[in-house]
């Protein structure tokens, strides 16, 4: 299990994403950030970008992304892509792979919260199918690449992945993955999804560390983006995120991070000089978080042991293999 040890790296939940880039300089590196044209995602790619990162985002609305991303500064390049369709994601690996002979950065960044029961591929739940396979299937295709740019001398090659406070909602539902029984929960569904981003970290952490690279899951914070897209009013409400008058609740305003300030922990994993050595870990608020008790857990903070817990996360890679072979 990951020691989960902060660096005691001075930044916060409030830090922005050009304090954690102060000094860094990614000239030459070559960066994939999936959602890179929405919410955060647009902060990231915006920070990477202004790095001196070649980044492409691949998009499933390339309209949207072109305009979403018009006013970020940087190469910045888009190509097609939809994580809910493995050839599309395995087409889009190929392609980038034919086009770039490096990959430093993959920012597993896309992601859907507490949708309807939808399913995806041969039947997925869509939120595991998406958040967490989608982005499977995306690494491993690239994961020659990946392995390749990290043996190169002085390179830096990080994988970071987008988990979530949600993951204290339901660690992996082994026998029942995709809700085939019993009656759907989307947020349970959504937390086994977020369990399953950390989880994937610390299984690519161990197949990355061979070749000198590194994987860290990030929990981003509380925003306000279009990830609540399927929330209704009355469920905001309900959850202390919105008033009555449709505006941004005073629990919320205290608790939400602005989508610049959102970007900075993704921004502080893929980038921070404290990690070179480090890997496998659950980071938020721009540093490494601690381990959660496991009976008595924060529930905005810290993370949970089974969500960092190295033969769980050898389980899942397994699972995940054998689901998305031949698809």
């Amino acid at each position: 299990m990951s020691t989960q040890q902060p660096t005691n790296s001075g930044f916060g939940r409030t830090t922005e994403p050009q304090e954690v880039l102060e000094g860094i300089d990614l000239s030459g590196k070559v960066a994939i950030v999936t959602g890179g044209y929405s919410g955060i995602g647009v902060e990231t790619v915006r920070g990477l970008a202004g790095a001196g990162a070649k980044v492409i985002v691949p998009a499933r609305n390339h309209a949207k992304a072109v305009g979403n991303l018009s006013d970020v500064a940087g190469d910045v390049a888009i190509m097609e892509m939809d994580l809910a369709d493995l050839a599309s994601v395995r087409a889009f690996a190929d392609a980038f792979a034919k086009e770039h002979d490096r990959l430093d950065l993959l920012i597993c960044n896309a992601g859907i919260m507490a949708c309807p029961l939808t399913r995806v591929g041969p039947g997925w739940e869509q939120q595991f199918g998406v958040n967490h396979l989608g982005h499977f299937a995306l690494a491993q295709a690239l994961m020659p690449l990946l392995e390749k740019t990290a043996k190169e001398p002085d390179s830096d090659v990080r994988v970071v992945a987008l988990a979530s406070t949600g993951h204290k909602l339901s660690n992996i539902r082994w026998d029942d993955p995709h809700w085939n029984d019993g009656e759907y929960d989307k947020w349970q569904a959504y937390g086994q999804a977020k369990t399953a981003n950390a989880l994937f970290a610390v299984g690519m952490n161990k197949r990355l560390a061979e070749h000198g690279g590194r994987a860290f899951s990030v929990h981003p914070g509380g925003i306000q983006t279009p990830l609540q897209r399927h929330l209704d009013k009355e469920e905001l409400v309900a959850l202390g995120w919105m008033n009555e008058d449709g505006e941004l609740s005073e629990q919320a305003a205290r608790m939400f991070k602005t989508p610049t300030q959102g970007a900075s922990t993704t921004l502080w994993a893929a980038t921070a000089p404290a990690l070179k050595d480090r890997g496998g870990e659950y980071c938020e608020d721009c540093d490494v978080a601690e381990l959660a008790d496991a009976e008595n857990p924060s529930r905005y903070g810290k993370v949970q042991p089974y969500a960092v817990e190295e033969d769980a996360a050898e389980r899942l890679w397994a699972m995940s293999e054998e689901m998305v072979a031949g698809v």
